[in-house]
């Protein structure tokens, strides 16, 4: 399924403009930042799903093992299409 794209809109300091327009050639500018994104975004889900998964090992009784083999487990199953 091709990926759709919306423009956006929203403000960036001067400095880092400045210096992604010098890097950054006009043709590649939309990928650089998506995929600047799209890392970001990442790391932000990975931080708080972090957080939730230290505040439910407080709570709970389970080894840390069986805690870990149970987050592996779970990375590995296969998501339906």
């Amino acid at each position: 399924m091709p990926q759709t794209t919306k423009k956006v809109n929203f403000m960036i300091h001067d400095d880092i403009r400045m210096e992604f327009e010098r890097l950054v050639p006009p043709g590649e500018r939309s990928r650089v930042v998506n995929e600047a994104l799209r890392k970001e975004l990442l790391s932000i889900k990975r931080k708080r799903l972090t957080e939730k998964l230290m505040k439910f090992r407080a709570r709970t009784t389970l080894p840390t093992k069986e805690i870990v083999d149970a987050v592996k487990k779970d990375r590995n199953r296969v998501l339906p299409s």
